[in-house]
């Protein structure tokens, strides 16, 4: 394609040959989980082709299993029924759209409700479903697996709630270490008589025995769970936070204190009108605070970020080979975009060779980020030109795909949005950007405008022989070009290489050279 500088790695740098179309990959198509858990029970289809999980289908439905658990020691008649009822939908929706394996795994309730076996063998009969019941110490290492889907890095503590339980995992180099189980559930807790202080007296004595198996200080706390998510939403609510992301979105100890005051503060009617969370998980707001006020106490963590990953994505995690499982999801998740959604896969692996002369020097972490830019940059053709760069936009801040950080998706979106569009004055998105700071925002308009300039340069010839040389301590840029590239630099792809450099603030010349001092890269590869 357009240029044919290689990886210091191999032919597909760093990242390797892509493995969605990998028979190994491919099995983990249409995978399906059915997570029966003390408040909720949920079906989730996975499109499992590439490394980061892509939802097929995802349902849940509020049955309240270890509703009155503390009262009575049975499953809550009521859940029962419910819950059963979703069971039968569930296991037809899952033979229709060919879901196999399907996966059921049962957590605290099931577990330990005096009926609980047989509730299982109930369900078993109506739907011909084994249930896998779990113990809180693979609950823990389940969700755990789950963050390691989205953070194959991460390092820290997993604290995932439930209804009726709490589990703590430490995870570092990519494994699950220590995990240890409590009933810290805020069905649980409901149960505590004696009032708030009697509750508060329970969550400290069991933290303080949590505590010492874990350790403190950790580099980050993982939040797992509806609780957890339910509290960041209003965090973000009381913040004005732009983004409406709650993977990966990050709060201070200091954030979650004032946040917890003032969910304190206010009545749940007003909380719920002004976040949309349903009455149910409401319910259980005020107890999880408790529980998270003291963990944050107990545990001194420098930074809390919230998973959406859990005991669903761990089951699938659990069903990837380990050179999968090695993957960047970000890099193979915009790898599969692209070769179902572009005009030309593999044209974007050629636009990133041909523009990362522009970032010579960047850290490897960015140059993932443009990467993953480059992959993504045609997968919204087919969107109205009017609203292509909205398109865009949305489908890189929105979309569910894995390590990323809010301000690498913004970044992301930002530079898919110049890719289409050179001004973003009046967008919709002004308010988002300002997750950014002006260096970054400086840096996603020059990605775009590359993007957008050797999009055209290239768009109907593979082969084209041309090469950018940057010069960042004299501002310069120069455009190489052969004789054979000459016809493709017309007016439109003269104006947009003006707006390249108009972003880089730099002089320019373009210079015709020999073909053979431009490497050409082979014509069509898939990934980047």
């Amino acid at each position: 394609m357009i240029d044919g500088t290689s990886d210091k790695h191999d032919e597909f740098g760093p990242f390797g040959r892509p493995l969605f179309d990998d028979p190994s990959a491919r099995a983990l198509s249409r995978v399906g989980v059915i997570d029966v858990g003390s408040n909720s029970v949920r079906m989730v289809v996975f499109d499992g082709a590439a490394r980061s999980p892509a939802y097929f289908f995802n349902e849940k439905v509020m049955c309240g299993l270890g509703r009155d658990f503390a009262e009575t020691g049975r499953l809550h008649v009521e859940g029962r029924d419910r819950a059963l009822r979703a069971m039968k939908r569930f296991a037809a929706l899952a033979r229709g759209m060919g879901a196999d394996p399907i996966v059921t795994v049962a957590t605290a309730a099931m577990r330990e409700a005096e009926d609980g076996p047989e509730f299982r063998d109930l369900v078993e009969r109506e739907t011909g479903l084994p249930m896998w019941v779990i113990d809180g110490q693979e609950e823990a290492r389940l969700s755990a697996q789950g963050v390691l889907l989205g953070w194959p890095g991460a390092e820290g503590l997993v604290c995932d709630i439930g209804g009726s339980s709490m589990e703590l995992a430490q995870i570092s180099g990519g494994r699950v270490g220590k995990r240890v189980t409590s009933a810290l559930g805020p069905l649980r807790l409901q149960g505590i008589g004696g009032g708030k202080k009697q509750v508060k007296a329970e969550i400290k004595s069991v933290l303080e025995d949590l505590v010492k198996e874990v350790g403190t200080r950790h580099k980050r706390l993982f939040l797992v769970g509806g609780s957890w998510r339910a509290i960041a939403k209003i965090d973000m609510v009381r913040r004005g936070y732009p983004l409406h992301v709650l993977h990966e979105y990050r709060m201070t100890p200091k954030a979650i204190y004032e946040t917890l005051a003032h969910i304190e503060a206010r009545d749940q009617q007003t909380l719920r009108a002004e976040t949309g969370i349903g009455e149910t998980r409401m319910a259980l707001v005020p107890l999880a605070s408790l529980v998270l006020r003291q963990l944050v106490r107990a545990l001194k963590p420098r930074e809390i970020a919230i998973s959406s990953y859990g005991i669903r994505e761990g089951l699938l995690y659990e069903q990837m080979p380990q050179r999968l499982r090695d993957r960047d999801p970000l890099i193979e998740s915009c790898r599969f975009q692209e070769q179902k959604d572009a005009r030309l896969p593999g044209f974007g692996r050629a636009l990133y060779h041909f523009i990362a002369p522009l970032f010579k020097g960047e850290r490897e972490s960015q140059m993932r980020i443009i990467r993953a830019a480059c992959l993504l940059h045609d997968v919204s053709w087919r969107a109205h030109p009017d609203y292509r760069h909205e398109a865009c936009f949305d489908n890189a801040t929105r979309a569910n795909l894995g390590g990323l950080t809010h301000s690498e998706r913004v970044f992301l979106g930002l530079s898919l949005l110049h890719r289409y569009k050179n001004s973003r004055q009046g967008t919709r998105f002004e308010d988002i950007i300002t997750i950014l700071d002006e260096n970054q925002i400086a840096q996603a308009e020059i990605l775009g405008r590359a993007m957008r300039f050797g999009a055209m340069f290239s768009a109907e010839t593979p082969n084209t022989l041309g090469k950018l040389r940057w010069f960042p301590k004299k501002r310069h840029l120069e455009l190489h070009l052969s004789d054979t590239a000459q016809d493709l630099f017309g007016e439109v792809a003269q104006s947009r290489f003006g707006s390249l450099v108009s972003a880089l603030a730099a002089t320019s010349e373009v210079k015709r050279v020999r073909p053979e001092t431009i490497l050409v890269e082979p014509a069509r590869h898939q990934g980047a």
